[in-house]
């Protein structure tokens, strides 16, 4: 026999139980954990039909990889057993909800670490956040330039613009301890001059 044989089902071993290990982290389900909700139960055995289909696959690996005429027939039970638990698969599968991105399966059949997705993932939202905030610290600067320019150009009027700023931080935080937390959550106020 030629060597495909063994890594296509090492390719869909490692498939399914990345789609498990996703399933079961994405849902909160762990390993010692009795669920409680109906579909977490569900997942449960979606989990564990994953768990022994991997096992039935290793079977036939070594069957397949080991293939005499006296082995035909528990080749072929086990090839039965197989097609029995992926229709059990199949029928629980549909009460869960679960999604996987398909840059984590297409990972997956390149023989990659669905790791790289989320570590791609983060690197690409650290990446827009580093952005986000040199735009902030640019208006930020841009705000205290302008506001020292234009101090230079109408110092009362500047004056006048910082107490109407003070005045209304110190309502905001008279207002805040009064409903002890604002609409966005914050406690405090910054006032800004």
């Amino acid at each position: 026999m030629d060597n495909a044989a063994p890594n296509s089902s090492s390719s869909a071993a490692a498939t399914a139980a990345a789609v498990a290990a996703a399933a079961a982290s994405g849902n909160g389900v762990q390993g010692g954990d009795r669920p409680e909700d109906p579909s977490k139960q569900n997942l449960a055995q979606v989990t564990a039909s994953i768990q022994r289909t991997l096992g039935l696959l290793h079977q036939l690996n070594l069957n397949v990889s080991s293939f005499s005429s006296a082995s035909q027939l528990p080749l072929l039970q086990r090839l039965n057993a197989l097609v029995a638990e992926l229709d059990t698969m199949q029928k629980l599968a549909e009460g869960c909800n679960i999604q996987v991105p398909m840059e984590v399966v297409n990972l997956i059949d390149d023989g990659k670490n669905p790791d790289e997705f989320t570590r791609d993932v983060l690197n690409s939202c650290i990446a827009k956040n580093q952005i986000t905030k040199g735009k902030t610290d640019a208006f930020k600067s841009l705000r205290k330039h302008l506001l020292e320019e234009l101090e230079e150009a109408f110092p009362e009027d500047i004056e006048a613009y910082r107490q109407i700023r003070a005045t209304s931080a110190a309502e905001s935080k008279r207002l805040a301890q009064s409903q002890n937390v604002l609409p966005n959550g914050d406690s405090n106020v910054k006032a800004e001059y």
